[in-house]
């Protein structure tokens, strides 16, 4: 954190503008303060800020209006669902989870270590690749990977694992399944395959989704409540996991493989694709008078839309005009599909 700049948004609410022009220009200029990309994006900086000064007076109330109410289910929905996946339950009681199938002593500390790794190292494609991938597509592909190894681990742990009685394994309570040999291998593996399908998809993108919903007026108030939504899930998580192995054993797997599985549903019904767009865009996906009242055009619609943005940013001229017209003659295809 040393070495990076201070985020320009920051700066110019501190009054610090030529610092923030300059971190413009180092993050999308490409060394050239005039490039149209930089100006742009410094004007809309400036036009926030005085926004915000004269927007200042927003409540939480205004989240459960009609017309943010969908908006602030979805980012506090992205919030929870990330929670409930069951991550936590591999990087806290992973220890746990190892016990059961048969690992000990330094064995046990070096492979549930090994889980902490794979989370850091598959991170990194999310954040190259990420904006490309578009949000729907990762949170949809992290739900599915995570359900089957999930479910892969629970049935493994009922075929060929047998209950440890009341003391567990290595009286250990919470170890009170134990399995050996080869599945014991599949368990541990399926639980790397779990935590390598966490880290590039909900991982990062359950952070990245929700402020790109929000107006700003709004979005502060609204990210905040969607992180609170994030650790109040992972509190009672912490409480719950641990019995849970206690009294239903394998069936804990078996419950967040269909907390995943109601997450994709409600991802591909619910969660617009917003990698790419405008504040301006994202709201008019969910303004859009050819969709539902209050939710706007159907999620499964939306489309990934980086082109224009990267076009700006290397200094390409955009018709607005055309894509204006482009963007007219698709609302006009919403209607003709909806009537």
């Amino acid at each position: 954190m040393l070495f990076l700049p201070e985020s320009p948004r920051w700066l110019a609410r501190k009054d610090r503008w030529e610092e923030c022009h300059a971190v413009l220009t180092l993050v999308h200029g490409h060394g050239d303060p005039n490039s149209p990309f930089v100006m742009r994006e410094f004007q809309d900086i400036k036009d926030m800020c005085e926004f915000e000064r004269n927007n200042a007076d927003v409540t939480y109330l205004e989240l459960l209006k009609p017309s943010m109410i969908n908006r602030t289910h979805i980012g506090i929905f992205t919030q929870i669902w990330s929670q409930l996946t069951g991550m936590n339950v591999m990087m806290y009681y992973i220890t746990y989870v190892f016990t059961m199938a048969g690992l000990t002593g330094n064995n046990l500390l070096v492979s549930s270590s090994i889980q902490y790794v794979i989370n850091v190292v598959m991170t990194i494609p999310a954040l190259l690749f990420v904006d490309r991938w578009g949000r729907r597509p990762t949170l949809l592909i992290g739900a599915l990977l995570m359900m089957t190894w999930l479910f892969a681990n629970g049935a493994i742990l009922k075929s060929y694992g047998q209950y440890a009685g009341p003391r567990g394994v290595d009286n250990v309570p919470e170890a009170s399944w134990s399995v050996t040999g080869p599945p014991s291998k599949a368990v541990i593996a399926c639980s790397y395959l779990f935590v390598a399908s966490f880290a590039p998809t909900w991982g990062p993108v359950s952070w990245i989704y929700p402020p790109e919903l929000y107006p700003l007026r709004v979005r502060g108030k609204a990210v905040a409540l969607a992180t609170s939504a994030n650790w109040a899930f992972n509190f009672a998580l912490g409480y719950f996991v641990p019995p849970a192995f206690v009294n239903i054993q394998w069936r804990t797997y078996m419950l967040f493989g269909v907390f995943c599985a109601a997450m994709f549903v409600h991802v591909f019904f619910m969660f617009p694709e917003t990698a790419g767009k405008t504040l301006e865009e994202v709201e008019d996906l969910f303004t859009d008078p050819n969709g539902p009242k209050y939710i706007g055009t159907l999620a499964w619609k939306t489309k990934i839309s980086t082109k224009r943005t990267l076009a700006l940013e290397h200094g390409e001229r955009i018709d607005e005009e055309k894509l204006a017209a482009v963007k007219e003659e698709s609302w006009e295809r919403g209607r003709e599909d909806s009537s």
